[in-house]
Protein backbone atom coordinates (compact mmCIF):
# COMPACT_ATOMS: atom_id res chain seq x y z
CA UNK A 1 0.00 0.00 0.00
CA UNK A 2 1.48 3.29 -0.69
CA UNK A 3 -0.66 5.67 0.78
CA UNK A 4 1.76 8.10 3.40
CA UNK A 5 -1.26 8.46 5.33
CA UNK A 6 -1.56 4.44 5.76
CA UNK A 7 0.46 3.05 8.76
CA UNK A 8 0.61 -1.01 9.65
CA UNK A 9 0.01 -0.78 13.36
CA UNK A 10 -0.31 -4.28 14.14
CA UNK A 11 2.97 -4.56 12.22
CA UNK A 12 4.26 -1.50 14.39
CA UNK A 13 3.14 -3.16 18.09
CA UNK A 14 4.46 -6.57 16.71
CA UNK A 15 7.77 -4.81 16.45
CA UNK A 16 8.17 -2.45 19.54
CA UNK A 17 7.38 -5.43 21.76
CA UNK A 18 10.62 -7.25 20.42
CA UNK A 19 12.34 -4.18 20.41
CA UNK A 20 11.18 -1.55 22.72
CA UNK A 21 10.96 -2.17 26.90
CA UNK A 22 8.10 -1.87 28.49
CA UNK A 23 5.91 -1.63 25.66
CA UNK A 24 2.06 -3.09 25.70
CA UNK A 25 -0.05 -3.19 22.64
CA UNK A 26 -2.52 -2.73 21.03
CA UNK A 27 -1.50 0.17 19.40
CA UNK A 28 -3.54 2.71 17.48
CA UNK A 29 -2.46 5.49 15.08
CA UNK A 30 -3.24 8.60 14.42
CA UNK A 31 -1.28 10.86 11.30
CA UNK A 32 -0.12 14.46 12.16
CA UNK A 33 -1.68 17.02 9.58
CA UNK A 34 2.29 18.80 9.49
CA UNK A 35 5.04 17.18 8.12
CA UNK A 36 5.44 17.38 4.12
CA UNK A 37 8.34 15.51 4.19
CA UNK A 38 8.22 12.45 6.50
CA UNK A 39 4.89 11.55 7.86
CA UNK A 40 4.41 11.49 11.03
CA UNK A 41 2.33 9.87 13.78
CA UNK A 42 0.94 10.16 16.95
CA UNK A 43 0.94 6.38 18.42
CA UNK A 44 -1.28 5.29 21.46
CA UNK A 45 -0.78 2.20 23.54
CA UNK A 46 -1.80 1.07 27.27
CA UNK A 47 1.93 1.50 28.12
CA UNK A 48 1.95 4.84 27.00
CA UNK A 49 2.05 7.52 24.00
CA UNK A 50 4.64 8.21 21.17
CA UNK A 51 5.58 9.27 17.99
CA UNK A 52 6.75 7.49 14.90
CA UNK A 53 8.35 9.57 12.07
CA UNK A 54 9.06 7.14 8.59
CA UNK A 55 10.24 7.74 5.25
CA UNK A 56 7.51 8.20 3.28
CA UNK A 57 6.92 5.37 0.52
CA UNK A 58 7.36 5.43 -3.17
CA UNK A 59 10.43 6.50 -5.18
CA UNK A 60 12.19 8.67 -3.46
CA UNK A 61 15.20 11.77 -4.42
CA UNK A 62 18.73 10.65 -3.28
CA UNK A 63 19.59 11.53 0.07
CA UNK A 64 16.10 12.81 0.96
CA UNK A 65 13.64 12.04 4.02
CA UNK A 66 16.93 10.81 6.13
CA UNK A 67 15.37 9.37 9.55
CA UNK A 68 18.66 7.64 10.59
CA UNK A 69 20.00 11.32 10.74
CA UNK A 70 17.48 12.93 12.29
CA UNK A 71 17.05 10.07 15.07
CA UNK A 72 20.95 10.14 15.09
CA UNK A 73 21.12 13.86 15.67
CA UNK A 74 18.79 13.96 18.16
CA UNK A 75 20.03 11.01 20.24
CA UNK A 76 23.68 13.00 20.48
CA UNK A 77 21.79 16.31 21.56
CA UNK A 78 19.71 14.62 24.83
CA UNK A 79 22.61 15.56 26.99
CA UNK A 80 23.08 19.10 25.32
CA UNK A 81 21.44 22.52 25.36
CA UNK A 82 19.61 21.96 22.84
CA UNK A 83 15.87 20.76 23.60
CA UNK A 84 14.60 17.50 21.62
CA UNK A 85 12.31 14.92 22.26
CA UNK A 86 14.01 11.19 23.93
CA UNK A 87 15.09 9.14 21.05
CA UNK A 88 13.57 5.47 21.63
CA UNK A 89 14.32 3.26 18.75
CA UNK A 90 15.21 3.40 15.15
CA UNK A 91 14.25 0.94 12.88
CA UNK A 92 16.02 0.46 9.39
CA UNK A 93 14.27 -2.70 8.41
CA UNK A 94 11.96 -2.09 5.41
CA UNK A 95 10.60 -4.91 5.58
CA UNK A 96 8.49 -4.04 9.04
CA UNK A 97 6.06 -1.39 7.30
CA UNK A 98 7.84 -0.95 3.91
CA UNK A 99 10.29 2.01 5.05
CA UNK A 100 12.86 2.83 7.55
CA UNK A 101 11.72 4.66 10.95
CA UNK A 102 12.40 5.57 14.17
CA UNK A 103 10.66 6.22 17.47
CA UNK A 104 10.43 8.78 19.70
CA UNK A 105 8.91 10.21 22.82
CA UNK A 106 5.42 12.81 22.52
CA UNK A 107 6.05 15.36 24.47
CA UNK A 108 3.00 17.84 25.65
CA UNK A 109 3.69 21.41 24.31
CA UNK A 110 2.61 24.03 22.91
CA UNK A 111 3.17 24.78 19.15
CA UNK A 112 2.56 27.81 17.37
CA UNK A 113 1.93 27.81 13.42
CA UNK A 114 2.60 31.14 13.11
CA UNK A 115 5.35 33.79 14.33
CA UNK A 116 2.89 36.60 15.11
CA UNK A 117 1.58 34.72 18.04
CA UNK A 118 -1.66 35.49 17.99
CA UNK A 119 -2.76 32.49 20.97
CA UNK A 120 -0.91 34.43 22.75
CA UNK A 121 -0.65 37.62 25.00
CA UNK A 122 1.09 40.65 24.50
CA UNK A 123 3.45 40.51 27.47
CA UNK A 124 4.06 36.83 26.20
CA UNK A 125 5.33 37.15 23.06
CA UNK A 126 8.78 38.71 23.31
CA UNK A 127 10.24 35.95 25.76
CA UNK A 128 9.10 33.48 23.33
CA UNK A 129 11.08 34.62 20.25
CA UNK A 130 14.09 35.22 22.82
CA UNK A 131 13.58 31.43 23.64
CA UNK A 132 13.74 30.46 20.06
CA UNK A 133 16.63 32.97 19.73
CA UNK A 134 19.02 31.60 22.66
CA UNK A 135 18.00 27.96 20.96
CA UNK A 136 19.50 29.00 17.96
CA UNK A 137 22.48 30.09 19.32
CA UNK A 138 22.76 26.78 21.40
CA UNK A 139 22.55 25.05 18.34
CA UNK A 140 25.54 26.72 17.00
CA UNK A 141 27.57 26.14 20.04
CA UNK A 142 27.27 22.40 20.38
CA UNK A 143 30.55 21.20 21.12
CA UNK A 144 30.98 18.69 17.83
CA UNK A 145 33.71 16.55 19.37
CA UNK A 146 32.12 16.14 22.91
CA UNK A 147 28.27 15.14 21.34
CA UNK A 148 30.24 12.39 18.83
CA UNK A 149 29.12 14.51 15.76
CA UNK A 150 32.11 16.01 14.44
CA UNK A 151 31.68 13.73 10.95
CA UNK A 152 28.09 14.77 10.89
CA UNK A 153 28.94 16.75 7.84
CA UNK A 154 31.44 16.96 4.63
CA UNK A 155 34.24 19.20 4.87
CA UNK A 156 34.46 21.99 2.19
CA UNK A 157 32.42 25.12 1.59
CA UNK A 158 28.58 24.87 3.24
CA UNK A 159 27.35 26.84 0.76
CA UNK A 160 28.75 25.35 -2.65
CA UNK A 161 27.94 21.81 -1.22
CA UNK A 162 24.30 23.06 -0.66
CA UNK A 163 23.82 24.74 -3.62
CA UNK A 164 25.14 21.65 -5.92
CA UNK A 165 22.74 19.50 -3.39
CA UNK A 166 19.42 21.53 -3.58
CA UNK A 167 20.04 22.65 -7.32
CA UNK A 168 20.69 19.09 -8.33
CA UNK A 169 17.31 18.32 -6.17
CA UNK A 170 15.18 20.73 -7.69
CA UNK A 171 16.04 19.85 -11.44
CA UNK A 172 15.40 16.32 -10.39
CA UNK A 173 11.45 17.10 -9.34
CA UNK A 174 10.95 20.26 -11.97
CA UNK A 175 7.71 20.74 -13.13
CA UNK A 176 8.12 23.70 -15.42
CA UNK A 177 10.78 26.10 -16.00
CA UNK A 178 10.86 29.09 -13.48
CA UNK A 179 13.31 31.74 -14.64
CA UNK A 180 13.53 33.63 -11.64
CA UNK A 181 14.59 30.36 -10.09
CA UNK A 182 17.27 30.17 -12.55
CA UNK A 183 18.33 33.39 -12.52
CA UNK A 184 19.01 32.65 -8.85
CA UNK A 185 20.96 29.43 -8.99
CA UNK A 186 23.25 31.57 -11.61
CA UNK A 187 23.64 34.44 -8.82
CA UNK A 188 24.38 32.55 -6.07
CA UNK A 189 27.05 30.45 -7.41
CA UNK A 190 28.78 33.79 -8.46
CA UNK A 191 28.36 34.98 -4.65
CA UNK A 192 29.37 32.28 -2.34
CA UNK A 193 31.14 33.74 0.71
CA UNK A 194 34.83 33.48 1.44
CA UNK A 195 35.31 30.75 4.01
CA UNK A 196 35.02 32.26 7.84
CA UNK A 197 36.38 29.59 9.72
CA UNK A 198 32.72 29.02 11.44
CA UNK A 199 31.36 24.87 10.81
CA UNK A 200 28.87 24.22 13.42
CA UNK A 201 25.74 21.64 13.59
CA UNK A 202 22.83 23.81 11.79
CA UNK A 203 19.24 22.89 11.44
CA UNK A 204 18.10 23.59 8.13
CA UNK A 205 14.94 24.39 8.75
CA UNK A 206 14.71 26.46 12.03
CA UNK A 207 11.39 27.86 12.16
CA UNK A 208 9.36 28.72 15.37
CA UNK A 209 6.29 25.53 13.82
CA UNK A 210 9.23 23.48 14.42
CA UNK A 211 9.62 23.90 17.94
CA UNK A 212 7.46 22.69 21.38
CA UNK A 213 7.44 24.70 24.43
CA UNK A 214 6.35 24.72 27.58
CA UNK A 215 2.33 25.29 28.29
CA UNK A 216 2.97 27.64 31.14
CA UNK A 217 6.24 29.70 30.22
CA UNK A 218 8.17 30.56 27.30
CA UNK A 219 10.57 27.51 27.40
CA UNK A 220 11.29 25.61 24.62
CA UNK A 221 10.41 21.65 25.39
CA UNK A 222 12.10 20.02 22.10
CA UNK A 223 13.03 21.51 18.12
CA UNK A 224 11.69 19.28 15.88
CA UNK A 225 12.61 17.76 12.43
CA UNK A 226 15.98 17.60 11.75
CA UNK A 227 16.03 15.56 8.37
CA UNK A 228 17.71 18.86 6.94
CA UNK A 229 20.45 19.23 9.47
CA UNK A 230 24.39 18.89 9.15
CA UNK A 231 27.58 20.65 9.43
CA UNK A 232 27.63 23.71 7.79
CA UNK A 233 27.35 27.69 8.26
CA UNK A 234 25.07 29.11 11.13
CA UNK A 235 24.05 32.02 9.26
CA UNK A 236 21.83 29.72 7.14
CA UNK A 237 19.79 28.63 10.47
CA UNK A 238 19.45 32.51 11.17
CA UNK A 239 18.63 34.01 7.48
CA UNK A 240 15.99 31.09 7.62
CA UNK A 241 14.21 32.88 10.55
CA UNK A 242 14.08 36.34 8.36
CA UNK A 243 13.24 34.64 5.58
CA UNK A 244 10.09 33.33 7.10
CA UNK A 245 9.21 36.57 8.65
CA UNK A 246 9.17 37.83 5.65
CA UNK A 247 6.56 36.27 4.23
CA UNK A 248 2.93 37.58 3.82
CA UNK A 249 1.13 37.20 7.37
CA UNK A 250 -2.03 34.74 7.09
CA UNK A 251 -2.26 30.59 7.04
CA UNK A 252 -0.14 30.35 3.86
CA UNK A 253 2.67 32.70 4.00
CA UNK A 254 2.85 33.13 7.61
CA UNK A 255 4.97 35.62 8.03
CA UNK A 256 5.14 38.88 9.59
CA UNK A 257 5.34 41.08 6.22
CA UNK A 258 3.53 44.54 6.82
CA UNK A 259 2.87 44.12 10.64
CA UNK A 260 3.34 46.61 12.98
CA UNK A 261 5.64 44.09 15.10
CA UNK A 262 6.78 46.91 17.92
CA UNK A 263 2.81 47.06 18.37
CA UNK A 264 2.66 43.59 18.43
CA UNK A 265 5.24 42.68 21.17
CA UNK A 266 7.05 41.14 18.08
CA UNK A 267 11.31 41.31 17.15
CA UNK A 268 12.41 43.36 14.30
CA UNK A 269 14.76 42.05 12.25
CA UNK A 270 17.73 43.36 13.01
CA UNK A 271 16.81 43.00 17.22
CA UNK A 272 16.56 38.96 16.14
CA UNK A 273 20.02 39.43 14.44
CA UNK A 274 21.81 41.55 17.29
CA UNK A 275 20.66 39.39 19.63
CA UNK A 276 21.85 36.24 18.66
CA UNK A 277 25.33 37.76 17.48
CA UNK A 278 25.73 38.89 21.29
CA UNK A 279 25.06 35.32 22.35
CA UNK A 280 27.76 34.12 20.47
CA UNK A 281 30.11 36.70 20.89
CA UNK A 282 29.78 38.12 17.17
CA UNK A 283 30.20 41.56 16.46
CA UNK A 284 28.24 41.71 13.43
CA UNK A 285 27.26 39.90 9.68
CA UNK A 286 28.18 41.06 6.70
CA UNK A 287 26.59 40.59 3.10
CA UNK A 288 23.32 39.00 5.37
CA UNK A 289 21.42 39.59 1.67
CA UNK A 290 23.51 36.17 0.45
CA UNK A 291 22.02 34.08 3.39
CA UNK A 292 18.66 35.40 3.06
CA UNK A 293 18.53 34.56 -0.97
CA UNK A 294 20.44 30.99 -0.24
CA UNK A 295 17.85 30.48 2.15
CA UNK A 296 14.99 31.22 -0.46
CA UNK A 297 16.36 29.20 -3.00
CA UNK A 298 16.40 26.55 -0.54
CA UNK A 299 12.91 26.35 0.48
CA UNK A 300 12.19 26.81 -3.26
CA UNK A 301 13.98 23.80 -3.84
CA UNK A 302 11.87 21.92 -0.81
CA UNK A 303 8.36 23.57 -2.20
CA UNK A 304 8.73 22.05 -5.80
CA UNK A 305 10.28 18.63 -4.22
CA UNK A 306 6.50 18.42 -2.30
CA UNK A 307 4.57 19.68 -5.35
CA UNK A 308 6.66 16.81 -7.32
CA UNK A 309 5.30 14.06 -4.51
CA UNK A 310 1.84 15.64 -4.49
CA UNK A 311 1.68 15.16 -8.20
CA UNK A 312 3.43 11.68 -7.71
CA UNK A 313 0.75 10.43 -5.66
CA UNK A 314 3.60 10.12 -2.79
CA UNK A 315 3.01 13.42 -0.60
CA UNK A 316 2.14 13.01 2.93
CA UNK A 317 -0.45 15.90 2.61
CA UNK A 318 -1.64 16.14 -0.67
CA UNK A 319 -4.12 18.85 -0.67
CA UNK A 320 -1.43 21.03 1.22
CA UNK A 321 1.34 20.02 -0.80
CA UNK A 322 -0.55 21.21 -3.95
CA UNK A 323 -0.92 24.78 -2.25
CA UNK A 324 2.53 24.91 -1.23
CA UNK A 325 3.71 23.79 -4.76
CA UNK A 326 2.21 27.36 -5.89
CA UNK A 327 4.85 29.15 -3.29
CA UNK A 328 7.69 28.19 -5.36
CA UNK A 329 7.45 31.24 -7.90
CA UNK A 330 7.35 33.24 -4.94
CA UNK A 331 10.64 32.18 -2.79
CA UNK A 332 12.31 32.47 -6.45
CA UNK A 333 11.38 35.89 -6.55
CA UNK A 334 11.88 36.97 -2.85
CA UNK A 335 15.41 35.58 -3.55
CA UNK A 336 16.77 37.80 -5.86
CA UNK A 337 15.01 40.60 -4.17
CA UNK A 338 17.34 39.60 -1.02
CA UNK A 339 20.42 39.24 -3.33
CA UNK A 340 19.78 42.74 -4.64
CA UNK A 341 20.14 44.16 -0.73
CA UNK A 342 23.87 42.83 -1.07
Amino acid sequence: MTDAAYLDTEAVATWLESHLKGFQGPLSAEKYAVGQSNPTFKLTSPSGTYVLRRKPPGVLLKSAHAVDREFRVQKALESSDVPVAKMHLLCEDDAVIGSSFYIMERIDGRNFDNPSLPEIGFEERRPVLEEMNRVLAAIHSVDLQASGLDDYGPAGNYYARQIDRWTKQYRASETETIEAMDTLITWLNENIPAEDGQRTLVHGDYRIDNMLFSKTGPSCLAVLDWELSTLGHPYADLAAVIMQWSMPPGDHGRGLAGIDRKAQGLFEDQEFIDGYCAKRDLSGIDNFGFYLAFCCFRMAGIIQGVKKRALDGNASNPERALQMGKYVHDFAKAGLKAARTL
